[in-house]
């Protein structure tokens, strides 16, 4: 029996801030861009329930509310939106072969990765339970629903040391847990924090449960060395140990740097694979804010459509 094959000019895969905005953009240049939502629609917004640094919202919005509105406005002019999963690609020649779900066969003149990035979690129940209530993986997002208040930051390496930085700027005390004897963060980054007279760095240190029924209400943390549970009385709990970046299955074919992020032309969003092009957080693990990802799925489509224009001109 023969897939069912089709053959399309611009493919967005993803559904967060970039993949809407690469629609928008695509849809309006008359391009009829067919983007797949992916396993999470609306990507990491989806799951954040307040957004107060996005532009034009001035009460502020919530994340799901948000990636609904980015949705229409692409829908609006005419962007085909299918919720699937992408689970193989082939960009060996063009035009570029895409699977969905295992089983549609997808032909793409342009494909536009906006897979983002997940959050690397703890793995206890009363983080997932507690998620966006007091729990947050993004400090320059969530911080200032902290003003005045203790919280505590999970990390040892540079992102963890600039969003205990930050949020220092904002709440009362930070306290700062480290799991080993020692940071990973670079030595300017480890001086930062340890000379800052709002943080408390507890070393040798893990959560053993983040308290709190509605709201986060505090932390019970495990001396590694001494066995000793300990508590403590913070607002709010934050996650810096990393993100992974979604992008698992263009390994093959994609140039990528050591943590799995899509390496994309200086000024640009195009890939090493021509007519493929990567925006948002799969490509971006410094900056990780919806308005960033926005931005560069506006360039992906932008690219996208300068490249078809120069293909049909040769």
């Amino acid at each position: 029996m023969s897939q069912e094959k089709e053959r399309i000019k611009v493919l967005i895969i993803g559904s967060g801030p970039a993949g809407y905005t690469a629609a928008i953009y695509a849809s309006r240049a008359g391009l009829q861009p067919v983007l797949y939502t992916g396993g999470q629609p609306g990507g990491q917004l989806t799951i954040t329930n307040d957004v107060e640094n996005y532009p034009g919202y001035p009460d502020g919005v919530n994340g799901p509310q948000m990636m609904e509105d980015f949705k229409k406005q692409a829908e609006r002019f005419g962007t085909d939106v299918r919720y699937g999963l992408v689970t193989d690609v082939d960009f060996s020649s063009s035009p570029h072969k895409i699977t969905v779900d295992g089983q549609k066969e997808i032909e793409a003149d342009t494909v536009l990765i906006s897979t983002g990035a997940s959050a690397k979690w703890l793995g206890l129940e009363s983080e997932t339970r507690l998620n966006g209530k007091g729990v947050s993986a993004c400090a320059v997002c969530d911080g200032f629903f902290f003003r005045g208040q203790e919280v505590a930051i999970v990390g040892a390496g540079d992102t963890a040391c600039e969003e205990a930085s930050y949020l220092s700027n904002i709440c009362s005390k930070v306290y700062m847990i480290v799991r080993r004897d020692e940071m990973r963060a670079s030595q300017i980054m480890q001086k930062r924090v340890k000379n800052n007279p709002k943080i408390e760095i507890i070393w040798n240190t893990e959560t053993k449960e983040i308290l709190g029924e509605e709201e986060v209400t505090g932390a019970l943390l495990l001396n590694r060395n001494t066995g000793q549970i300990s508590e403590i009385k913070v607002t709010g709990f934050f996650v810096a140990i990393g993100h992974e970046p979604n992008t698992g299955i263009f390994k093959k074919y994609l140039d990528m740097d050591d943590s799995g992020y899509i390496i994309t032309k200086s000024g640009s969003t195009q890939t090493n694979i021509e007519g493929v092009f990567a925006c948002g957080d799969a490509q971006d693990h410094i900056y990780r804010q919806a308005i960033t990802a926005a931005g560069t799925g506006c360039m992906a489509a932008l690219d996208a459509e300068r490249y078809l224009a120069e293909k049909e001109l040769s």
